[in-house]
């Protein structure tokens, strides 16, 4: 993707953590993800391109949506096609309460680049770099947490395994734990932490358990710029599930996704914009006179670059008065 493009879709998750930022706290997670929307719906209408949104907000919420298959951009002669999955805000609950970890976040490929997911849940394994080829999805719990761990010069006892606090995991825990390895209980969101598993630093070694399919797909975008590695599976949550995903093209239900059949495309950008603090960024803060953000943008264009962006938008240069 041209690093312009990079650019503009910077300033779209920019503008959608902006807006979110400004209900933290409010208590009315409906409404911080509408703000999110709007936002990003907006800025995305400037974008020099042909854009097709292929993932949008998640019709399990409820929420206002970037709808699956609207168009977004200039839409002019010459400019690119280019196919969009967006989470407005990753953690509607976690910006309402002024929890940590909230995120406006989207990735981009050329067309046929991202995986049309049907809105359903998806059993996931993600780990960074130096773990490639030592995972399966299908394996024991303990092998897995044994391999990552040799990979890494650790023992299992080290590692800090990510999974979301739901009911439908007590078992996965309860097998983490009798592995040996710790583990770090999240409520809503497990895309960031994705991302965090294949940076070194974070202290986040794997994320494990069933999340939405949907944020699988940009959690898979972000994985292959990164070098880490990825499986997941569809899993039948309800009645409708199988029949949703066949008219979504999906074939095979029970197939093994990895991160590169998930997010296929050879152009791909991920960008992402602090709402809250989190591991990765800090989230918005707001002054006088404008606001200061932290991005994520990265992409697979050579030279490989994976940018932390630190941004101060100004709106009254009156009294300016900038701060570390």
């Amino acid at each position: 993707m041209a690093t312009e493009l990079s650019n503009r879709f910077l300033r779209v998750v920019e503008a959608a953590a902006i807006a979110a930022a400004r209900t933290t706290g409010q208590g009315d997670r409906k409404h911080s993800d509408h703000v999110a929307v709007q936002a990003m719906r907006k800025v995305l209408g400037d974008v020099p391109m042909r854009g097709t949104i292929v993932i949008g907000e998640g019709e399990r919420d409820e929420a206002p949506m970037l709808h699956i298959g609207e168009e977004v951009g200039l839409w002019e002669e010459g400019h690119p096609r280019v196919d969009i999955a967006v989470d407005p805000l990753e953690g509607t609950n976690l910006c309402a309460t002024g929890a940590t970890g909230a995120v406006a976040v989207l990735a981009a490929s050329e067309g046929g680049g991202l995986l049309n997911a049907p809105d359903s849940y998806m059993q996931k394994i993600v780990v960074g770099p130096r773990s490639r080829g030592r995972i399966d999805i299908d394996a024991p719990v303990k092998e897995n947490l044994k391999n990552i761990a040799d990979s890494l010069g650790r023992e299992v006892e080290d590692l800090l395994i990510v999974v979301l606090d739901r009911p439908r995991h007590h078992g996965l825990m309860n097998e983490i734990r009798e592995a040996g390895a710790r583990i770090r209980m999240i409520t809503d969101g497990d895309l960031m932490p994705g991302i965090s598993s294949c940076i070194t630093g974070t202290t986040v070694h794997a994320v494990m358990g069933v999340g939405a399919a949907p944020e699988g797909v940009i959690t898979a975008a972000a994985v292959r710029c990164l070098g880490g590695e990825m499986f997941g599976r569809l899993v039948e949550a309800s009645p409708t599930d199988r029949e949703r995903a066949a008219k979504m093209g999906v074939t095979d239900f029970d197939q093994v996704w990895t991160a590169e059949r998930l997010a296929p495309g050879n152009d791909l950008v991920v960008a992402a914009t602090g709402v809250t603090d989190g591991d990765l960024m800090r989230g918005v803060t707001f002054f006088g006179n404008g606001c200061r953000t932290h991005s994520l943008v990265m992409g697979l264009e050579e030279p490989r670059r994976i940018r932390f962006v630190d941004t101060v938008h100004v709106d009254d240069t009156q009294d300016l008065e900038v701060r570390l």
